[in-house]
Order: C-alpha cells, then sequence, then structure tokens
C-alpha cells in the first residue's frame, strides 16, 4: 500500500493512511499517516472528523468485510465517497483484484451471463501468463515481520484487537508447528495422494480455505471451515458412489493454528467413511485437478484453476464465478453422481472480462508484482469507475467505432 501512496503521491494526490497497530506504521514509513488507538465503538466518530478535517474523495482499502472497514464503507457511501477495495485476485496467480464498491459477494460484477459473452467478444484476448505457485516463504516472512511490529508497538495501541481471530502469538506458534510438520506433511500427502489417484472410481477435491476468511465468514452462510468439512464429507458418504474418495487439500498458506487432520478425521469417522476421505497437506493443486472428478467449495478463488481446466465445480457460497454455465447449479447430492461441467467458451470469456473490468497484474509480496500492480492501480483509481460501468464502457466504445 506504501508503494501504492507514493505512486499518486507523485501524481499530486494527497494521501493520508489510517494506522490501527504497529505493522500498519511498519507498512507505511514516509508517508503522512494518523493512528487509531481507541476502541471499536470510537471508530465512526475518529473516521467522520477524518473526514470532515480531510474532506478524502477516495477510500482505499485491502479487504472490505473487515468490521471497522464496513463502518468505513457505509460512512464513505453516505458522504459519496468513491471505494476502492483491493484483495486477492479472483484469478490466480499473477493477478490481484481492485474493485469499487466492494468484491467477492459485494462486487457489482453482472450475474447474467449474456454481459461476459458480449464484452468478451470486444476485447481482446487475455494474455498468457504462466502458473506460478504461492510465495509461502515470502508470506511467512511479511507475516512474522508485520506480527512482530504489532507486539513491539503493542504500548502505542492499547485496545488493538486484530480481526482474524487467533492472538498473533498463537498464530506464531501454529507457523512453528507448520515448519516442525512440514518434512512428515510432504509424506503423507504423497500417500494421500496415491490412495485418490488409486481409487477405482475416481476423486473428488475439497480445498480448505482460511477459516476466519471474509470469504467463509462474510459471503457464505457455512459458519466456518470445520462446518463445511463436516457438511461436505457427510453428503459425500450419504450420495458419491462408493467406489469414489473425497480428497481435502489444505490451504497453502494456512497457519498451523487448527490441526486440519483431526479435522478430517473425524468428519470421516462421523460420517462412515474413513478411508474414503484423505488430507492432502502439501502439493500444487494443479496436480490433482488434472485428474480430479470435480472440485467442492465454498468460495474459494483457486476454483477457477478447475474451470479453467474443464473440471465441474459446486460452490456453496457466493462467489463471482458462480454463474449458470460455469459451476454446477443444481444440489450437492446431486454433484456427486452427475456434476455439470464448465463452458469453456463461457469461462473464457468470464476470465477475460474479469481481467479487464475488476483485475489487475501483479501481486502483494514481490517487488515486481507490487510495481506492476500499483502501475495499473492508479489509472484505474483516478477514473473510479466500477466493474459494471467499465463493461458498459467496452459497448458504448464499440458502438461508437461502428
Amino acid at each position: 500500500m506504501h508503494a501504492l501512496g507514493q505512486a499518486l503521491n507523485g501524481r499530486g494526490h494527497g494521501v493520508l493512511r489510517v494506522n490501527f497497530n504497529g505493522g500498519d506504521r511498519l507498512n507505511w514509513p514516509v508517508l503522512p499517516s494518523t493512528d487509531f488507538r481507541g476502541r471499536p465503538g470510537e471508530w465512526p466518530a475518529f473516521l467522520q472528523r477524518l473526514i470532515l478535517d480531510f474532506d478524502p474523495t477516495d477510500l482505499v482499502l485491502h479487504g472490505d468485510c473487515r468490521p471497522l472497514h464496513r463502518v468505513a464503507i457505509e460512512l464513505a457511501n453516505r458522504r459519496g465517497i468513491t471505494v476502492h477495495v483491493f484483495e486477492e485476485g479472483y484469478l490466480r496467480p499473477d493477478w490481484i483484484t481492485l474493485e469499487v464498491g466492494g468484491v467477492n459477494g459485494y462486487s457489482r460484477l453482472p450475474r447474467g451471463v449474456a454481459a461476459y459473452h458480449v464484452a468478451a467478444g470486444l476485447l481482446p484476448p487475455r494474455p498468457a501468463l504462466p502458473h506460478v505457485p504461492p510465495l509461502v516463504r515470502t508470506r511467512a516472512r511479511d507475516c512474522i515481520a508485520y506480527g512482530a511490529a504489532c507486539l513491539a508497538l503493542r504500548p502505542f495501541f492499547p485496545r488493538y484487537a486484530t480481526h482474524r481471530g487467533w492472538s498473533l502469538p498463537h498464530e506464531a506458534a501454529g507457523w512453528i508447528k507448520r515448519t516442525v510438520r512440514a518434512p512428515f506433511a510432504k509424506r503423507r500427502s504423497k500417500t494421500a495422494i496415491q490412495t485418490a489417484r488409486a481409487a477405482k472410481g475416481g476423486f473428488y477435491v475439497l480445498p480448505i480455505q482460511m477459516d476466519n476468511d471474509s470469504q467463509i465468514l462474510c459471503h457464505s452462510e457455512i459458519g466456518g471451515m470445520m462446518h463445511a468439512i463436516r457438511l461436505v464429507v457427510a453428503s459425500f458418504a450419504h450420495h458419491a458412489p462408493p467406489d469414489t474418495v473425497l480428497a481435502v487439500k489444505e490451504h497453502p498458506l494456512d497457519n498451523g493454528v487448527i490441526d486440519w487432520r483431526a479435522v478430517t478425521r473425524a468428519a470421516a469417522r462421523d460420517a462412515g467413511v474413513t478411508g474414503r476421505v484423505v488430507l492432502v497437506e502439501q502439493c500444487d493443486l494443479q496436480d490433482l485437478l488434472d485428474s480430479a472428478l470435480g472440485m467442492v467449495t465454498v468460495n474459494s478463488t483457486s476454483a477457477t484453476f478447475a474451470l479453467a481446466s474443464g473440471v465441474p465445480v459446486i460452490a456453496l457460497g457466493r462467489s463471482v464465478y458462480d454463474l449458470p454455465g460455469l459451476t454446477h447449479q443444481g444440489s450437492l447430492e446431486t454433484f456427486w453422481s452427475g456434476p455439470n461441467p464448465p463452458d469453456a467458451g463461457l469461462f473464457d470469456a468470464f476470465r477475460r472480462v474479469l481481467t479487464h473490468a475488476c483485475l489487475l497484474e501483479g501481486d502483494f509480496f514481490t517487488s515486481d508484482g507490487v510495481a506492476r500492480a500499483v502501475s495499473g492501480a492508479v489509472a484505474r483509481i483516478e477514473a473510479g469507475r466500477d466493474a459494471m460501468t467499465r463493461i458498459d464502457d467496452i459497448v458504448t466504445e464499440a458502438v461508437a467505432r461502428a
């Protein structure tokens, strides 16, 4: 975010950051900022004063579901301030999301497939980008540095409470545990993958999402990933062909706080399918998808890998890709025996429009990725047009040229 602030400042825009903790201060070393040190109940009045004092035209956030961010968005909307929301990319890797108004369940992307077909026909082909596995070490390093700054500067932010659900020491302990067990997890994963691939009837994939992810908490009725695993495993036990296997895939950036092996084993035992449900702790998801029967997800963006590979997907929550023709629109019970495959033409159109309307090339964790993202974000923020308006512009410009 600091690189973006510098780029906007260099173009003559005033920039002010609100810091909630020491990690925020660490990541915003030079440009103007102000600290919020109050209780959550004091945040609306604090922000209202900032708005009155500085009269901002735009509000830039990373994520739109954190409690403090939801308050900020409501105030901004009432004042006519344009809200820009960054998030992990709807398409992975090498893309990040930037939308006006909100992302995921709050996105202003169209829900009808016709808009994607029409707009895609007027756009150039999507650039071909290589598949790059997540940079786990880089992400872990950044999280540790951020957490250390939070702890070191805690006296300056005594009332700060993380939205993530776990204390920083708890998360740090989880990362340490995850690192220590990595060699054992690799061997267990190899055995689990062999079991899945050896299944006579084939196997399905259930990717684990971060349990405190806003995708789970705000854009679904599931109530958490542990509930999702129990729900899916129970349905699999009752409705999937008896010679199939369910491979539960651990998130590559999981912090190790929750013992997903124990959760998965308990769900399989309770459903009476021990031996037909395996946990894959380490592997490139694409390696599983190359031979999977289908993917069951709450609303993980990893589903776009499956859709790109022609693998049937069912989404149990709310997601931008859950469209007729892309995902299975029936019940979970019908998915196991008759999943609807994605329409390759529709997915190409969806992906092409998505990259134009609300995605930026780049990432949050490498210097080159940040530079590319900032370059695209500056123009996008200055334009201030939401995804639906950008799609309408495509059609309008094509008509004007005709």
